[in-house]
C-alpha cells in the first residue's frame, strides 16, 4: 500500500534532499512539495496525504501554526534546523524530528519509526497543551480563511466550551483552545484573568464598578461590560495597583 506523502518545507535544498532520499523507499508517493504553510495548508486538504515532511519556521504561518489549523491532521516527522523546537514537536504528538542538515542514516530511522507507529492515531496535535510558537499572535480558522490577529488588537478573551472567543475591534474570532492555555502562555504584564469566562487585556480597563450584591464588573474602553468573580476582584486590584 503507498504511503502519499508531501513535504512542506521553505528551503528548496531541503525539500530536494527529502526527496532524494525518500526515492530508496517506493512504497512512499511524494503528491507534492511546498514551500510556506498557506500552501502545505491548502494541499492538505486537496491531497489528504498520510505522512508529511514539516519545516517548522517558515514564513507566514509556521509548522506549529498549520498542525492547529487541521481538524484531521496526517502523521507529521518536523524538519528543522533549530533544535529548541523538540519540545513543541513532540508535544504535537509527532512521529519524528529531523535536524537539519539531515543524513541519510538519521532518515532512515525516521522512516522506520513511521511504520512502527500507527498513522490514525499516534500523531494528532494535543490542541490543549501545545505551547504556541509565536506569543504575539493568534492563528485562526475564519470562514475558511487563515485569520492571523496580533496579541496586540486583542481586546478580551471569553471560554466558549473547549473555545475561546477572541474579542478585536474587528468583531469575534473562535479559536480552539482552552481560556487556562491562554492564562498560562499570555503575557501576564498585559493580561489578566477576572473570571472563570473572561480575561481582559489590561490597558483596555475603563473602571470596576459595583454591581449586584458583593460583585464587580469591568467597563472596557469598547463599553463592554466583563463580570469579575470574587477570586478575579483582588487579582486585579493587584496588577491595577489599587
Amino acid at each position: 500500500m503507498m504511503t502519499r506523502t508531501l513535504i512542506i518545507d521553505d528551503e528548496p535544498l531541503a525539500t530536494e534532499i527529502i526527496r532524494e532520499y525518500l526515492e530508496d523507499y517506493p512504497q512512499f508517493e511524494i503528491v507534492g512539495i511546498c514551500y510556506n504553510g498557506f500552501e502545505g495548508l491548502k494541499a492538505i486538504q486537496e491531497l489528504s496525504p498520510d505522512l508529511i515532511f514539516l519545516d517548522i519556521q517558515m514564513p507566514k504561518i509556521n509548522g506549529l501554526e498549520l498542525l492547529e489549523l487541521l481538524e484531521n491532521p496526517p502523521a507529521v516527522i518536523f524538519t528543522t534546523a533549530f533544535d529548541n523546537y523538540a519540545m513543541k514537536a513532540f508535544d504535537a504528538h509527532a512521529i519524528d524530528y529531523l535536524l537539519k542538515p539531515i543524513s541519510k542514516t538519521r532518515f532512515q530511522k525516521s522512516i522506520e519509526k513511521f511504520g512502527q507507529s500507527n498513522p490514525n492515531a499516534a500523531h494528532e496535535p494535543n490542541q490543549q497543551d501545545q505551547t504556541p510558537d509565536n506569543t504575539d499572535r493568534i492563528v485562526l480558522k475564519n470562514k475558511n480563511q487563515i485569520k492571523i490577529i496580533p496579541v496586540s488588537e486583542v481586546l478580551y478573551l471569553e471560554a466558549n466550551d473547549d473555545y475561546v472567543n477572541i474579542y478585536t475591534k474587528e468583531g469575534k474570532f473562535l479559536k480552539n483552545k482552552t481560556l487556562t492555555f491562554y492564562e498560562k502562555n499570555l503575557d501576564s504584564s498585559q493580561f489578566v484573568r477576572v473570571h472563570r469566562s473572561f480575561m481582559v487585556k489590561i490597558q483596555e480597563i475603563h473602571k470596576i464598578e459595583p454591581y449586584e450584591k458583593d460583585s464587580h464588573h469591568l467597563i472596557l474602553r469598547n463599553g463592554a461590560k466583563i463580570p469579575v468573580s470574587k477570586t478575579g476582584l483582588p487579582k486585579l486590584k493587584s496588577v491595577l495597583g489599587i
